[in-house]
């Protein structure tokens, strides 16, 4: 199994996905901050879905998924906290600063 890493913003009300980096072919890191937060970066180019992200800043969610051959996907929430996010013009790039996240094997639990 090729191992793949994938960004995808949602809207916490009704499951918008605003950025899937997969299915748009974008770049993006996640970067631990000295105060243990984290930034995720996404270049991506400015339209009208990345105004609606800013727009509904305090209503995300924010979702790594990484497939991987040993464990199968990891799913990583992470809490952007109070909007903390921002469009930078220059670079191009979505940054989402999130104060928190839970990671997961969705395989390790089981429903009854």
């Amino acid at each position: 199994m090729e191992h793949k890493t994938q960004l995808l913003v949602k809207h916490a009300v009704g499951g918008r996905t605003f950025v899937d980096s997969i299915a748009e072919g974008l770049h993006f890191e996640v970067t631990l901050q000295e105060d243990g937060g984290w930034i995720i970066a996404a270049a991506v180019p400015h339209s009208d879905k990345i105004a609606e992200v800013l727009r509904l800043r305090h209503e995300l969610n924010v979702f790594v998924f990484e497939k991987t051959a040993s464990r199968g996907t990891k799913k990583t929430w992470y809490y952007v906290n109070e909007g903390k996010v921002a469009y930078e013009e220059s670079s191009g790039k979505l940054i989402l600063r999130a104060a928190s996240k839970l990671e997961y094997y969705p395989s390790e639990y089981s429903y009854s």
